[in-house]
């Protein structure tokens, strides 16, 4: 697997110079003219292979709308531009001292309880437990 490949499997960011390439390599694969009018638009497998990622994962993103895309007749288009966007979006910094390894995104914070609710929520026993209160063995029942 080549190196570049692996680091973006891995979702390390893309340096300027492999961003460049990667802008390049899809500039390449149409031959898209800087003068055209009306920007051409790339298929969702072309810019997976651009960017070294499976087509369901950018489909995806776009589905949630993480990335930005072009809807044209019910299917996924890319331009350039957004080609760009989503490498600028996924880009990871150098953590600055003092950040955390989690990339400085703060968890959601969990809602303090009620005390009202404190004392009347409680844990249902498991069944295993509540059936060996009732039988003295797994097959039989015990009558009362």
């Amino acid at each position: 697997m080549h190196h570049t490949h692996a680091r973006r499997l891995r979702g390390a960011p893309l340096r300027a110079a492999e961003r460049r390439r990667c802008v390049a390599r899809l500039t390449n694969i149409k031959r898209v003219d800087p003068s055209d009018e009306l920007p051409h638009l790339f298929r969702p497998t072309e810019i997976a292979k651009a960017l070294g990622c499976s087509e369901w994962w950018l489909k995806e993103q776009a589905r949630r709308r993480r990335v930005p895309f072009t809807r044209v007749g019910g299917a996924y288009r890319f331009t350039i531009e957004h080609v760009a966007e989503v490498i600028d979006l996924f880009e990871e910094r150098p953590l600055q001292p003092g950040q955390s390894a989690s990339g400085g995104v703060m968890a959601r914070a969990r809602k303090p309880r009620s005390p009202e609710l404190e004392g009347r929520l409680r844990a249902r026993s498991p069944r295993r437990a509540l059936q060996s209160e009732q039988t003295d063995s797994p097959h039989r029942r015990v009558e009362a």
